[in-house]
Order: C-alpha cells, then structure tokens, then sequence
C-alpha cells in the first residue's frame, strides 16, 4: 500500500495487473513494429524472452515479479529463495540479475506491483461516487469482491499484513517500507470521513481519526480472518459487518 492514495481514484495502466492464462514463447523480432511504446524491452534478453496473454506481451522481468509476488505472499519475503522464482518462472540467475541487482531490489519491485494491483483492485469505481461515505462502502466491496479474492497474484491473501508481520522484526527496514503503505490508508480513510463530516453527513460528535482506526483495524483483522481461513463466507460477514457499522455513522 498505496501511493497516490490522495486521489481516491483507480490509476490506469498499461498493462494488466493479472496474469493468468498466459503462454510462454519467443517474440518474432520482425513483428516488433506492432508493439505499442508502452513495450519497452531493456536488454536482449527481454526481446527475446516473453510471455504472450492474449495481445498483451510479458517481458521475462514482468514474469519473475509477478511470481515474486506469489511466492512472497504464500511463503513470505525470508523463506522464499532466489532459486524458488527461477524454478518457477524458468530462468537462469543471469537472466533475474540482469534485472534486479538483489533479492531485496526485487522485493522492492514486487512490492510497487502490489501497490499497483491494490489500487487497481480497491480504488475501482470510487471516482464515480459523489459522497465520500459511499467511496469508503465501495472500497470494502472492491476489497470484498476483487482484492482478497485475487488468488492469481496474491494466493497467500493480503501480502501486506502478511510480510509487515514477517519482517517486522527480521528485516525491518523493509517492514518500513510495507508499513508507510498502511499510514497512507489510514489516512485516506480519516479524509473521507472529514469530508463527510463537513458536508454534514455524520452525527454529531463523531471523531473521525478514531472511526478511521477502528475501520482500518477491521480490514486489517479481515485481512487476517481470510489468510488464515480462506472462507469466503466469514470474509462476507467481516465486511457486511463494516458496512453496518458505517450505515450507524449517518446523520
């Protein structure tokens, strides 16, 4: 999590934030012409080495992220090994460092990605509503619906809460890191609820820094709840819960 959180909009990108249903294969350099300028290959081995989903092109870089990510979120940032990716993705270790100088250059670039997806994922639709109480009801469901159910880049559930707990002691410059992301949020959510309350959409006496932690200590605790249990079931209840509690905050 989350730059750009200030906007509360979703950001757009090039190119997609799921990768499932892709085919490994060469790119026929004579075709190159056909790539748009958001295709941009960095090395030869780049040119070379891609994944095709559909008329989108995955450079080998994009790949060893995107497993990354994967790996990261089921096994965590210390016990997934350099070898773990490159088994995974098929590579050599010169084809990993001629992108990423180290596993923690790669965790860094893996963490942008997810920051990425959860934008993607979690922000979609907000801009379309007026009344910032609904955006932040929107934003459960995206949580609900899209994020926590994304098994494809996040099988092990919410990498966030997931490696924040991991390397809080272990690494924690990189704990660092995870956890600016979750200050944003907070943040994001505290300014929703000011612009409620000055609209006059809130009860009186409502302290909106307090509501923004309990309802991002809920996520948080969801976030958990789903890891551990993967119950869909207990994931609607967590959230209809948040969305009770929210519907009680009106004037």
């Amino acid at each position: 999590m989350f730059r750009g959180l200030e906007e509360t909009q979703p950001h757009r990108f090039s190119q997609a934030s799921g990768f499932s249903g892709f085919y490994a294969g060469h790119l026929d350099l004579t075709n190159r012409k056909r790539l748009t300028g958001e295709h941009r290959f960095s090395t030869i081995q780049d040119r070379l080495v891609c994944l095709l989903k559909g008329s989108e092109l995955m450079t080998l870089k994009e790949k060893i992220i995107h497993e990354a990510l994967r790996q990261f979120s089921t096994k965590g940032f210390m016990s997934t090994s350099i070898n773990d990716i490159l088994e995974a993705v098929g590579t050599s270790k010169g084809g990993l460092y001629n992108h990423f100088k180290s596993k923690e250059d790669l965790f860094l670039a893996a963490l942008s990605e997810a920051r990425k997806i959860w934008r993607q994922r979690n922000l979609a639709g907000l801009h379309q509503l007026e009344r910032p109480l609904d955006k932040i009801k929107k934003l459960l469901e995206n949580y609900r619906d899209h994020y926590l159910a994304d098994s494809e880049n996040f099988p092990g559930g919410c990498i966030f809460v997931n490696l924040a707990v991991e390397l809080n002691d272990q690494q924690p410059h990189l704990a660092r890191e995870v956890n600016e992301g979750f200050e944003r949020f907070k943040g994001m959510i505290k300014r929703l609820l000011d612009q409620e309350k000055a609209a006059g959409g809130l009860k009186d006496g409502i302290d909106t820094a307090v509501v923004a932690e309990m309802v991002f200590s809920a996520i948080v605790g969801t976030c958990v709840t789903y890891t551990s249990d993967k119950s869909k079931e207990h994931l609607g209840r967590n959230i209809a819960a948040l969305l009770d509690y929210l519907k009680t905050l009106k004037n």
